[in-house]
């Protein structure tokens, strides 16, 4: 039969009416073809590599009918008319059109893969447009997995603590809601848990009557063990293991984790400590926050008067801003500020670009959106990649004192602390003042103890003395 449909292609008939007429005798099956007002150029539509709709084909001929032949027939029509353009277009689907994939985006240069830590929606929820579904966990940011287009979700490829890829199928989407059904998720896995019940035929066969059996009797032994010994009230008692929880790891919980103790396996770290007199940074404070806000449109904060102490600080000694890198120290005439942010679901880094060229309200704004950004997980790599120095207020959450360690590739770390009244030597009398403990943590192969000295102290006459910046003395 084949080759009789070649020869009558062959012969100059019209390839339309010939296949159509052709393959209507051979499978009466197939629905009634439908008329089809197509252009004058022919385009052929036709599917790869998907199981039975291997030879799926999609024919609009101008003015003929629209019929189905496998592919390997098409090609030999195609060959001998020039006025054809073949288009392919590859589904996952036997309902063309209808489904489509959620998949992991691209995530960044460093980053190759991640782990799907929790869906937002459940099979036969409904989602709209670039509405997150599914959210990936890397080393440095949790991502989301959007839906494509809006339609139900049929169900989940992937499971929760899967190592994925960008590109990786999560989910599967339809369109117009077919195929889609809720599924609780509690009753999937108890039926999986749950064995199909035996038929009383099993049971029976399985639970046989047990045979009577006499069996002599025997005396107990004189030599019966003694039993064991109860422990003594100094033992320690170590608490049960009901009352223990095991939990894996997240991925940025680990990545901060090998980071930090790379930092102490390389570093030769070193912390020098000192104390801030508070008083002046917080008049100044006092006296202008109204005005402040209300020209700028953000809040006047410390953070500011210590991000610009620090890039004083960094000009004056730029060993502190370099890093070494090999059998080579690189200087970088540039300042980039890491501000240490404690979320939720562990710490993160976001950098202030070239913080050298901000005022006050410029570098206010900034911490506050990328502080936002941090806390609501939707900070981007980009926003944390790179930074020169690196500051951490720990007194936010009460630290009197610590010592921080340095964020590679970084050489220092700048510590804040809480705001304590002590009383301090003024002018001959005792006062209370508002002390602040700083500490610098730095690299000792690199920085010696007198540029770090000096360092801090240029850091301590700025905020007891914000004028210094004005006058750059």
């Amino acid at each position: 039969m084949l080759g009789v449909l070649r020869r009558k292609a062959a012969s100059g008939a019209s390839s339309a009416s010939v296949y159509g007429k052709s393959l209507y005798k051979l499978k009466p099956a197939v629905p009634t073809p439908r008329p089809c007002s197509a252009a004058a150029e022919e385009m052929i539509h036709y599917t790869r590599g998907f199981g039975g709709a291997r030879t799926f084909c999609h024919l609009p001929f101008a003015g003929r009918m629209i019929t189905l032949m496998p592919k390997r027939e098409v090609v030999g029509i195609l060959q001998q008319d020039v006025n054809m353009q073949i288009w392919s277009r590859s589904f996952s689907s036997s309902t063309e059109g209808d489904v489509v994939e959620a998949v992991v985006p691209f995530m960044g240069e460093s980053i190759s893969d991640g782990t799907l830590a929790t869906f937002l929606k459940k099979p036969g929820d409904r989602v709209e447009v670039d509405e997150p579904i599914a959210q990936v966990e890397t080393d440095k940011v949790t991502i989301d997995v959007n839906s494509p287009e809006a339609g139900v979700i049929q169900k989940f490829i992937a499971k929760e603590g899967d190592t994925v890829e960008p590109g990786t199928k999560v989910a599967i989407i339809s369109r117009s809601g077919e195929g889609a059904t809720h599924v609780a998720p509690s009753d999937d896995k108890a039926s999986e848990r749950a064995p199909p019940s035996p038929t009383p035929a099993e049971e029976k066969k399985e639970n046989p009557t047990p045979k009577v059996e006499t069996t002599p009797t025997v005396g107990k032994p004189k030599g019966s063990p003694a039993p064991p010994p109860k422990p003594s009230a100094t033992e320690p008692q170590l608490p049960p293991k009901d009352r223990e929880r095991r939990v894996p790891m997240t991925r940025l919980r680990k990545r901060v984790a090998t980071r930090l103790k790379d930092s102490q396996n390389t570093f030769a770290l070193l912390t020098t400590f000192n104390e801030v007199d508070m008083t002046n940074l917080m008049k100044l404070r006092s006296d202008y926050k109204d005005a402040f806000f209300e020209k700028h449109g953000v809040k006047l904060g410390l953070m500011s008067g210590f991000v610009k102490a620090a890039i004083s600080a960094l000009q004056r000694q730029p060993i502190v801003n370099a890093v070494i890198d090999g059998d080579d120290i690189i200087y970088r005439d540039y300042v980039d500020i890491s501000i240490a942010v404690g979320t939720p679901k562990g710490l993160v880094v976001p950098v202030l670009r070239n913080a050298e060229r901000m005022n006050f309200a410029e570098v206010e704004k900034e911490i506050n959106t990328l502080a936002k950004k941090a806390n609501d997980g939707t900070i981007s790599i980009d926003e944390m990649a790179g930074g020169t120095f690196t500051i951490s207020n720990g007194g936010v959450y009460g630290s009197l004192l610590s010592t921080p360690i340095i964020n590679p590739p970084q050489s220092a770390i700048l510590g804040m602390h809480s705001i304590v009244n002590r009383p301090m030597v003024v002018g001959g009398e005792i006062l209370p003042r508002p002390m602040m403990y700083i500490a610098l943590t730095y690299d000792h192969r690199l920085i010696d103890g007198r540029e770090a000295v000096f360092f801090l102290r240029r850091i301590k006459d700025v905020v007891e003395d914000p004028r210094r910046l004005l006058l750059d003395v």
